[in-house]
C-alpha cells in the first residue's frame, strides 16, 4: 500500500503544539503590508487554536503525517 500524499498548503498553515492542540496563524500577512494598520498587523501574529472538530478532522485527513 502506498503512502498518502500530504496537501502541502495545509501542512504549511497548520501545526500541532507539544500538548497536541492544532494551531494556526491569522491570514493577511503575505504581502501589501504598507497599507495595513499597525493594529491589524499585530493581531495577525497571534496563534489561534482550531476549535471545530470538523475542521480538525479535515486537516488530519489532508496532512496525515503532521506531528501530533
Amino acid at each position: 500500500m502506498s503512502k498518502i500524499k500530504t496537501h502541502k498548503s495545509t501542512a504549511k498553515r497548520f501545526r500541532y503544539t507539544g500538548g497536541g492542540k492544532l494551531v494556526r496563524m491569522k491570514q493577511g500577512l503575505g504581502h501589501l503590508r504598507r497599507k495595513k494598520p499597525r493594529r491589524v498587523k499585530a493581531q495577525s501574529h497571534k496563534v489561534l487554536t482550531v476549535e471545530s472538530s470538523g475542521a480538525r478532522r479535515r486537516i488530519r485527513r489532508l496532512a496525515p503525517y503532521a506531528s501530533k
